[in-house]
């Protein structure tokens, strides 16, 4: 058995597989990984491509859409006796070489639960620019608002080697590319399913740091990804799930006491970003993050398992409050 599963998760994906999955099997070491499509109920022609274009590639054909969160869980349980499992989004490039930095890393550090490559944009002009997504890795402020080295809300950095050979702790590792120990995977809950899409990374993350676990960027390692694949930038559905999602993420992972009083403050906060949508005539957005706090105050006690520790006292960049950094004194870089 091979040590690796990397699991890309696709639905109404097929013009995405055409385009990436090629270079995920050219780029991908076969003799340390098997490369899995799980297909998350598509209702377009994705079924159909894998099984006359790829038939090389194992699949996994859920019956529905479970989302992001919920479509890997199913598909880790189905990939049994991998040591290691990649999160693989449908829209990542992968050049040669990518995975045995991260297989390796984690091989010599037992310490470490998770670890991330870099992640560049996947662009047609060769300007070497990092994703939003993930970039050069996760961090989250004083607030739980996330960013990352080489991503700061709307400013992205172009990628000049700043952050290289750096393989240092972070918060929080991209969705987009994460590999992560099964068995730890599975025991701190996996990716929660409450979630659907967005944010679940990071709380997943904050999980296995609970756990006595580290999460890490790789450096060595790079890949290329699209973004938006899914839900653009923009759209209001995605505004919702990163609004209550963000809320979820803070009642769950912090102290009772604590995690009240950080939610006084991201509640102001939101209702700035609901007049400022409103400003900008984005009524969706406006709507949805009205409809994102009224789900979070009807669903969020579904949790009542909260931690004593609240990680984000002794986290470094967790201090920091993002917000006040970025509109008021004009600080655009990690």
């Amino acid at each position: 058995m091979k040590p690796v599963a990397v699991i890309i998760l696709n639905w109404n994906g097929a013009a995405l597989l055409r385009r990436y999955l090629p270079t995920v099997l050219e780029g991908t070491n076969g003799e340390i990984a098997d490369v899995i499509v799980a297909d998350n109920g598509s209702s377009d022609n994705s079924r159909e491509v894998l099984e006359q274009e790829f038939p090389q590639v194992k699949t996994f054909l859920l019956d529905k859409n479970y989302g992001f969160a919920g479509g890997y869980n199913k598909a880790i349980e189905l990939a049994t006796d991998y040591r290691y499992t990649v999160l693989l989004n449908s829209d990542v490039r992968t050049p040669a070489g990518w995975l045995e930095p991260l297989y390796q890393y984690l091989e010599e550090n037992p310490s470490v639960g998770a670890v991330q490559p870099k992640l560049l944009h996947d662009r047609n002009d060769g300007k070497r620019m990092f994703e939003y997504a993930g970039a050069a890795g996760g961090f989250i402020d004083k607030h739980g608002y996330p960013y990352c080295r080489g991503r700061v809300f709307e400013a992205v950095e172009d990628d000049h080697g700043q952050y290289d050979g750096k393989d240092i702790d972070i918060f929080w590792a991209t969705g987009a590319c994460l590999m992560v120990r099964t068995e730890l995977y599975k025991r701190v809950g996996g990716l929660d399913e409450d979630f659907f899409a967005h944010m679940e990374e990071i709380d997943l993350c904050w999980r296995i740091h609970l756990s006595g676990s580290d999460v890490r960027i790789v450096t060595a390692s790079e890949v290329f990804h699209l973004g938006g694949g899914s839900l653009p930038q923009g759209n209001p559905r995605k505004t919702y799930l990163n609004f209550r999602n963000s809320l979820f993420l803070l009642y769950k992972n912090l102290p009772v006491k604590e995690g009240k009083r950080m939610l006084l403050v991201r509640r102001l906060y939101d209702t700035l970003a609901f007049f400022m949508a409103l400003a900008k005539l984005h009524g969706g957005d406006a709507r949805a993050i009205i409809r994102a706090h009224n789900d979070y105050r009807r669903l969020k006690n579904r949790y009542h398992c909260q931690p004593q520790e609240n990680l984000l006292k002794t986290f470094p960049g967790a201090q920091r409050n993002i917000v006040i950094d970025y509109y008021l004194r004009g600080k655009k870089r990690f």
